[in-house]
């Protein structure tokens, strides 16, 4: 019975590899059909089976079982299950709204730290600072929903600039988003982390492994599909957004009952004394710092085709409440810090107090309120990187199809989602939550650079576009007053911040346009070295000279050899001789194969000896295939590898694993008219 078990096993797994290889044909959807239905029972037959799945070698058996990546990724989807996936507005917000709207609790506060220095002064300059990043925020609004109008199938900076201004331009918009969702994945986690670690100091020494952690649990709860994750993040969202419109709307009341001198429930930190003045210069940084707060608007446009028809209509409906609420959050924080007199307290000192925390004490008192308040802020600053998880691997997606990105990008995971995009956007944000240590100030100089890089490029392109299409002067001056507003943002962004740390997300930028073009010079060889406008030619069509290594007679070495026998007639077996008396196979190839076959009538295979006193193997039959086929000019060398798979991974450490290393060596030295071939042999158990 158990062994019948095993083969059955055995079958399945190679039913499972061959319905791989038919999804892979597009040219004929009923496969693809019957793919997708052995994609979804698949797991579910395999666990029932064989709760414990013994690995082999070059199978694709599950390594966990499917329970157990049902629990943590959800059930794998079919192709045609995709419309269950796609959202509406309520999901939407959260899923691509949630880094605009977390930075409604560091923008402010990054702006009021540059103030600092003016004192009371420094305080009121926050409200007219505040209002030119809404009125900026307002008029990119405006030229993001004709992006939505003109590309319903997803506008992102890259595609847009691509179409419109030109593969340079495109490359730059590309280059510019992807180093902004990192730097947005790395600073919604740090910023989250360290919001925590203001009411818990005790937990600074564990920084970089709180941050770390949640990023873990971004990418499982991101792994499960947009669908599942805009569910997930709901609560939060609307908890944090709830909270501080409460906070507003109260303090507003109080502003208005007070005649405009509201006095705070719980005492505030006295404001310092002004140790600068006023300068333009101050006020330019103040602003680029403030522009932060807008990171992430775009991410609608990108993902339009994540949301249920009319998609169009559901991308604006969710992008203009995103924007409203931003706004309103943006524009009530200032204003409420400047008739509270409320001012930032330095990050670095002590006695440290976020923006929103004294915010919301002063407005609503030290109470349960103030707790739910500031915990859901916690929860929605580490969650904000979200939004970088929901768009990235669309970007890297968008950036293959045209070649510039390699193609495992275009892949699509058990969820349907790019997953590649996803693992690559884990492991950067990673690397930089480990070399900056996951604090949120060393993040800061990096970021927004390639945020405004892509609206200016972006509107840039609508501009053009709606040129072409004639008829749209008022759509034209929409996106042309984005185009000019955003690209005055980014040349102050980057000359404020330059100093500080920009010029490193100049140089990636530059970096990854070098990178991409020579992913597109690859791919462009390999099409002009394969692409073939002919058909088949049947006058090439010969049979190959089998070159077959041999190590004593056996069973695999039989099966090997027969399958030779099918392909060929010209069979040259070779057998590397390290002692000085002759080997086992030598002495009995006549008797046990050359007799035999040439009694049947087949073709009999030559035997070469080569001779290796120095023990070598690999070299010597490598050199011997070369030679081989420096002696024909046309035909196809075929050398097939005969090879043991075992039942365990710790057994191939009792084997010599020569059969891998030649294929290796042939894969890297060989030529186009080598082909190599596996001959696995597949040991069985009673």
């Amino acid at each position: 019975m158990f062994h019948e078990l095993r083969i059955l096993r055995t079958m399945l797994c190679r039913v499972i590899t061959l319905r791989t290889e038919v999804v892979n044909l597009p040219t004929n959807e009923n496969l693809r059909l019957v793919g997708n239905v052995l994609s979804h029972h698949r797991e579910t037959m395999l666990s029932a089976a064989f709760p414990r799945t013994t690995s082999l070698t070059g199978q694709h058996c599950m390594a966990l079982p499917s329970r157990i990546l049902n629990l943590l990724f959800g059930r794998p989807l079919a192709t045609s299950e995709e419309r269950a996936e796609h959202i509406g507005p309520v999901a939407g917000i959260p899923v691509f709204g949630l880094d605009a709207l977390s930075s409604a609790a560091y923008g402010p506060e990054a702006a009021l730290t540059l103030l600092i220095p003016l004192g009371l002064m420094g305080v009121r300059y926050i409200v007219p600072v505040s209002a030119a990043i809404v009125a900026l925020l307002i008029i990119v609004y405006f030229s993001y929903r004709q992006t939505i109008d003109a590309y319903p199938r997803g506008g992102g900076s890259y595609t847009v600039a691509s179409e419109n201004l030109g593969e340079g331009a495109g490359l730059l918009a590309a280059a510019a988003l992807m180093i902004d969702y990192t730097l947005t994945a790395a600073v919604g986690i740090s910023a989250g982390v360290g919001a925590l670690i203001s009411a818990a100091p005790g937990l600074q020494p564990h920084t970089l492994q709180l941050c770390l952690a949640v990023l873990a649990i971004l990418t499982l709860i991101n792994m499960r599909g947009v669908h599942d994750t805009g569910v997930v993040f709901m609560i939060p969202t609307y908890l944090f957004t709830g909270t501080l419109l409460i906070v507003i709307g109260v303090g507003l009341w109080h502003v208005l009952n007070s005649g405009g001198h509201p006095h705070p429930v719980t005492p505030l930190p006295p404001l310092p004394a002004a140790t600068a003045a006023v300068s333009l210069w101050l006020l330019l940084k103040v602003f680029s710092s403030g522009c932060t707060a807008m990171t992430g608007v775009e991410a609608v446009s990108n993902g339009v085709m994540a949301f249920r028809d009319d998609t169009r209509k559901n991308a604006k409906i969710t992008l203009t409440i995103i924007i409203v609420l931003l706004a309103v959050l943006l524009a009530g924080i200032a204003f409420l810090c400047r008739a509270y007199g409320i001012a930032a307290t330095n990050p670095d000192g002590p006695g440290y107090e976020s923006l929103l925390s004294m915010l919301t004490r002063a407005v609503m008192g030290h109470g349960a309120f103030y707790y739910l308040t500031i915990g859901s802020v916690l929860v929605v600053l580490a969650l904000s990187a979200n939004t970088a998880f929901a768009d990235f691997p669309r970007l890297t997606r968008a950036i293959a199809l045209d070649d510039y990105m390699p193609h495992v990008f275009l892949l699509r995971g058990r969820r349907l989602l790019y997953s590649w995009g996803i693992y690559v956007l884990v492991a950067l944000t990673a690397l930089l939550l480990i070399v900056f240590g996951g604090v949120t100030d060393r993040l800061i100089p990096l970021f927004a650079v390639g945020a405004f890089m892509a609206f200016t490029l972006s509107q840039a392109g609508m501009v053009m576009h709606w040129k072409r299409q004639g008829n749209s002067p008022i759509r034209m001056f929409v996106n042309g007053l984005g185009a000019v507003a955003t690209g005055i943002t980014t040349v102050v962004v980057l000359v404020a911040k330059f100093a500080e740390g920009a010029w490193i997300t100049a140089l990636l930028i530059a970096a990854m346009i070098v990178l991409m073009r020579a992913v597109k010079r690859h791919y462009v060889d390999v099409d002009s070295e394969t692409a073939l406008d002919r058909p088949i030619a049947p006058t090439l069509i010969s049979q190959p000279i089998v070159v077959l290594p041999i190590d004593r007679w056996s069973r695999i070495t039989e099966k090997a050899l027969s399958f030779a026998l099918g392909m060929s007639c010209d069979i040259r077996c070779v057998h590397v001789q390290t002692g000085e008396k002759p080997d086992p196979i030598c002495q009995d190839w006549e008797k046990d194969v050359a007799a035999p076959l040439r009694e049947a009538g087949k073709c009999v295979p030559k035997l070469d000896i080569l001779q290796s006193p120095f023990r070598y193997v690999l070299a010597p039959v490598f050199d011997y295939i070369l030679a081989v086929e420096r002696e024909s000019s046309f035909q196809k060398i075929c050398v097939l590898v005969p090879e043991l798979v075992v039942h365990h991974w710790w057994e191939n450490l009792l084997h010599n694993r020569r059969a891998d290393m030649l294929k290796v060596i042939l894969l890297l030295r060989g030529n186009r008219r080598i082909v190599v071939i596996n001959i696995p042999w597949y040991l069985e158990r009673d």
